[in-house]
């Protein structure tokens, strides 16, 4: 395929993925789960895209505030070392602006004849051969001027997907006859027994000029506020990794609307190529149960669990023995501080459960115990109204910002390592079993200047003890500094 522009892959990972809560939440959402292999899905796209051939360098977009986590999970998956493009929304807008901003790049910096390949970054699919050959009739399609969507051949009547309507056929696929939201089952059937209509998979490929100039036709509001919101962002550039923040004022101006409402079910330019690859979008924890054998009682069981009497259930408890008696077709999840049960026919219900976690203002809503930061992690242990204490580990030769809290003390006491700790005016070098004090409004900095892993126990005491109480004055992270963080 040399006669075709360059395939760049662009992963889009956003979404908070509230139907797999309690494990994805909105700081460490459904991307970074974890699959029986270890690997997340974010790692599996990331993966599948760099083995298609001839490409050299992968783009993704996402959230400001999950760089970190991404580039960690990267590092271990990107052996073949392509370069990387990170495009870091201050919110999300949705897969329009997401996918605009991503052409306006590309257009930028490898020219407009390059083709993009978007691809969600919490999808799952299983088979890669058959995922390859669909990408190369859709790179043929887009040559000749086509926005080029994937449609997934139903196996069931399915009422949680969009479908497509195939119409008139193509040497590669079909034009679109019309996209469909979600229809109820009775419809859902009469598609599947058809034979004409498609899962909509939220995959795309296109040519970079091709997308802009439809988008400048169907929707100049999303790409008028995608360039100005990379023109006035900022850029890092390195060997290895190229970041662009977008400016947070022009992309708030973005319509939050998708990708296919404002383009793709407007434009006259429109094909499919029928896939059938192994996909599942891991939309809910009954489709991540499909993928899990059955044991002879219907069980799918992750982690130790005691069961009497326990039937076509699915249990997810991997740090805590679970027990079980009489009960069937049910969801139970645990994690360490929170625990779903679920009726298994109706998990698409668990957002309500996230929509009243948020109403509420309740940290289950955004944060697990445990917390990823780009220094290392921290685990909460116990909490009350006025003190939490916290496990803390700081990676090697990282450190934390220089900051300030109004509202809380600290005790930092190191478990192992060795702790630079900057308190107030003073520095000071500390061991294992040794502690230092910082009171409420003094600068503070931690870091770790040894080769191994720096492990700290912090006590907080105060009136107010949430995470948003930290002022920044320095932060090697380019984290903003001297303003509040949430």
């Amino acid at each position: 395929m040399s006669e075709l522009g360059g395939l760049i892959p662009c992963i889009i990972s956003g979404g908070s993925g509230s139907r797999l809560w309690p494990v994805s939440r909105q700081n460490m959402p459904k991307p970074f789960m974890r699959m029986r292999d270890g690997q997340s899905l974010l790692q599996k796209t990331f993966g599948r895209a760099s083995r298609l051939p001839a490409v050299t360098s992968i783009l993704t977009v996402t959230n400001r505030e999950l760089l970190f986590r991404t580039l960690d999970d990267y590092r271990s998956v990107n052996t073949a070392r392509l370069s990387l493009d990170l495009l870091l929304e201050p919110f999300g807008r949705n897969t329009a602006a997401a996918i605009a901003v991503a052409a306006l790049h590309v257009q930028e910096h490898l020219g407009e004849t390059s083709q993009l390949l978007v691809m969600p970054a919490d999808h799952l699919i299983l088979d890669e051969e058959a995922f390859a050959a669909a990408v190369e009739s859709a790179r043929v399609l887009a040559e000749q001027g086509f926005l080029v969507t994937f449609g997934i051949q139903p196996d069931k009547a399915e009422t949680g997907f969009g479908y497509i309507e195939q119409g008139q056929a193509l040497r590669q696929g079909f034009r679109v006859a019309r996209f469909v939201e979600k229809p109820d089952l009775d419809t859902a059937q009469d598609y599947v027994d058809g034979g004409r209509h498609l899962w909509n998979a939220g995959m795309f490929c296109f040519r970079v000029d091709t997308l802009l100039q439809e988008l400048a036709l169907h929707a100049p509001e999303v790409l008028a506020a995608a360039k100005a919101s990379l023109e006035n962002g900022s850029t890092l550039d390195n060997k290895s990794c190229r970041q662009r923040e977008l400016a947070a004022d022009n992309f708030a101006l973005a319509p939050d609307i998708s990708i296919d409402v404002a383009l793709m079910e407007r434009s006259e330019r429109v094909a499919v190529v029928p896939c059938d690859i192994g996909w599942s979008d891991i939309g809910s924890w009954d489709a991540l149960r499909q993928l899990t054998p059955n044991d002879e009682s219907g069980n799918q069981v992750n982690g130790e669990a005691v069961l009497h009497d326990v039937h076509n259930c699915y249990i997810d408890s991997p740090k805590r023995v679970l027990g079980a008696v009489g009960i069937k077709n049910l969801i139970i999840v645990d994690t360490p501080d929170a625990i779903l049960v679920a009726d298994a026919s109706r998990t698409q219900d668990v957002r309500f459960i996230v929509q009243e976690l948020k109403r509420q203002n309740h940290s289950a809503f955004s944060l697990h115990r445990t917390v990823t930061r780009p220094w290392g992690m921290y685990t909460v242990l116990e909490e009350s109204a006025r003190y939490k204490i916290k496990r803390i580990l700081v990676k090697p030769k990282e450190s934390l910002s220089l900051q300030m809290h109004h509202h809380r003390s600290e005790h930092w006491i190191v478990v192992s390592g060795t702790a630079m700790i900057t308190n107030g005016d003073r520095e000071v070098l500390l061991n294992s079993n040794e502690s230092t004090y910082i009171p409420a409004g003094h600068r503070h900095r931690l870091s770790n200047p040894g080769i191994i892993d720096l492990v700290m126990i912090e006590v907080q005491s105060g009136e107010y003890l949430g995470e948003d109480d930290i002022v920044r004055f320095d932060d090697i992270y380019g984290r903003a500094p001297a303003q509040v963080i949430p």
